[in-house]
């Protein structure tokens, strides 16, 4: 059975809060992060902490020889789906190469668990919603192609080199727990874009298009809190053990499999917050489908994963109460 993980990317937003419910369920941890995304005090104080790139196949292999690892969660990643238009080579490598390295130095090293934080992007322009894990692959963006790439070296890894894993397909992280928030520079996120707003950081929120074919004529989308996400990895990896190495890949998607829209999503922070948050309204962006919704059925029926914060205005709650603690985000805040 697992008993000490390796995760990369523990000290960005979704994997510190992996990293937190793994030392509370007893897990012995060590994070690999470069911190070229990631906040080293978001890193939890009982976890093992190594500076470094995933993809630095020595670093590995110094890694792996140190300390036995039972198993991989993978979080190191860029997720700025408009910046891999512009630079998709940066994600080819960071999203892609680098992966293949870590899963090479795996193997060579006789390890065979690995949880994947894939994406939602993989899945494109939706043919039919709520998307489930049979939804047909075809990202629109680089960033989702990354991802896919990888998705298909896991498939051929399991049936060739017996590797274990799961492939989560995020839909809209969100949400922050008591002691670890959301702090992206730049920030691409709806809710904590919103937020400055509310905060004085912003004189406004941009609305890209009213013209959608949805109730208010705004995109919706699901949001899934970052605390849930991290309650799926630690079940994926739990299944991954349980199965010893036996039995088909585990895919599955991870939402609340209900959908809100901009405009819902404004109003809701309006309430929480108690502050008028102005809005500016943009054309619409190319290649933002009018809907994106998860179905989570697969996991919540082979798992039994069940999310604890579905609601929207607990996510928003959520969010704006570390923002309020955490005025200056990670940059004002001392080790823990």
């Amino acid at each position: 059975m697992t008993q000490h993980v390796l995760v990369t990317g523990g000290a960005g937003f979704i994997g510190s809060h992996t990293v937190d419910l793994l030392i509370r369920e007893g897990y012995a941890v060590t994070v690999l992060d470069s911190l070229e995304k990631g906040h080293r005090v978001a890193v939890h104080p009982e976890a093992s902490f190594v500076e470094g790139d995933c993809g630095d196949a020595g670093l590995l292999a110094r890694l792996f020889a140190a300390r036995p690892v039972d198993a991989v969660l993978h979080f190191a990643a860029y997720i700025e789906a408009g910046e891999s238009m512009r630079l998709p080579e940066r994600f080819f490598v960071n999203n892609t190469a680098r992966p293949l390295v870590l899963l090479e130095a795996m193997l060579q090293a006789g390890v065979k668990k690995f949880v994947f934080s894939s994406t939602a992007a993989t899945y494109g322009e939706p043919v039919y919603t709520p998307i489930d894990e049979a939804h047909p692959q075809q990202p629109t963006n680089a960033y989702g192609y990354a991802k896919l790439l990888v998705e298909g070296a896991l498939g051929w890894m399991h049936r060739l080199r017996g590797l274990d894993y799961a492939a989560l397909r995020y839909f809209n992280a969100s949400g922050c727990s008591e002691r670890l928030g959301e702090d992206h520079h730049p920030e691409t996120h709806l809710i904590p874009l919103i937020l400055d707003v509310a905060a004085g950081r912003r004189e406004s929120i941009k609305l890209f298009g009213t013209d959608y074919p949805t109730p208010d004529g705004t995109c919706i989308r699901d949001y899934i809190h970052v605390e849930d996400l991290a309650s799926a990895h630690l079940l994926a990896l739990r299944a991954i053990d349980q199965r010893g190495g036996h039995g088909a890949p585990l895919i599955y998607n991870l939402g609340n499999g209900q959908g809100y829209s901009v405009r819902e999503v404004i109003e809701v922070a309006r309430k929480v917050t108690g502050h008028a948050i102005p809005v500016e309204v943009e054309p619409r962006r190319a290649g933002d489908p009018a809907v994106l919704v998860a179905s989570s059925d697969k996991i919540r029926r082979e798992l039994s994963w069940v999310p604890r914060h579905p609601g929207l205005e607990a996510i928003v709650q959520s969010t704006w109460a570390w923002r309020q603690r955490h005025p200056e985000g990670y940059a004002a805040t001392h080790a823990f």
